[in-house]
């Protein structure tokens, strides 16, 4: 008598034909994301279930990944992808340096809303110099905010310096909102858009004011001078 497997042959994966290591790459990447997505929480995602997911066995997971936290971050570095396009296509039709700056902070931010449990795993989560996630980012939102530092530079609104630094210092702001919008969606925003605008806008002019006052000028003359210049508007 015939005994029936728990899952049927009709369900089974086909073996892939020989050079198709790349396609079963893509599924696996493909599972684990849509895991992600379903579940909202990495710790739902195991290389059983993504195994289960793809019709393989677990070792088969192991031939392209080395543990579960290599295949987070290589759909993480996938996924991050797409915010090299969205940063590109909210800087279109700006026709300023301090409007695509604006728009690029903007983009990142409502990027990392929309995905938030990728956005945690990718940026909140242990760092792996020369990650996957690592590369994308520092090909896209980085490049994007010192390319914008740049021309902000050559307009003339910034003061000329170390671009690095300084898209390094807006990243960091643009980082900050969107993490504790994730972490902490209950506090009092208010408008998630207006919000995040307003610290980034914040930030963008601290550096134009600190380019010209000087950024070693102390906390209390940098009151003292902003305050004489908002009493001559008044005079």
């Amino acid at each position: 008598m015939n005994v029936s497997s728990p899952v049927h042959s009709q369900d089974r994966r086909r073996r892939a034909p020989r050079g198709s290591g790349d396609q079963l790459r893509d599924e696996i990447l493909d599972a684990t994301t849509d895991l992600l997505l379903e579940t909202g929480q990495a710790k739902a995602v195991s290389i059983r279930a993504v195994a289960q997911r793809v019709g393989v066995t677990p070792p088969s997971i192991y031939l392209h990944f080395d543990d579960k936290d290599a295949l987070l971050d290589a759909v993480c570095g996938r996924y991050f992808e797409k915010l090299d396009e969205e940063m590109q296509r909210a800087a279109i039709g700006k026709t300023t340096a301090l409007e695509v700056m604006r728009a690029l902070g903007m983009a990142y931010v409502r990027f990392a809303l929309q995905n938030p449990e990728l956005y945690r795993i990718a940026t909140m989560g242990e760092g792996r110099p020369g990650s996957d996630v690592d590369m994308t980012l520092n090909s896209s939102a980085f490049t994007h905010m010192r390319a914008g530092v740049q021309a902000m530079m050559d307009e003339g609104i910034y003061t000329p310096g170390d671009t690095t630094r300084v898209a390094l210092e807006l990243w960091t702001a643009a980082h900050g909102v969107a993490a504790l919008l994730i972490a902490k969606p209950y506090l009092p925003w208010g408008d998630v858009d207006e919000f995040a605008d307003r610290v980034l806008r914040a930030v963008c002019c601290g550096q134009i004011v600190s380019g010209i006052i000087g950024y070693d000028t102390c906390p209390r003359d940098t009151v003292e001078l902003l305050m004489n210049l908002r009493g001559r508007d008044h005079d």
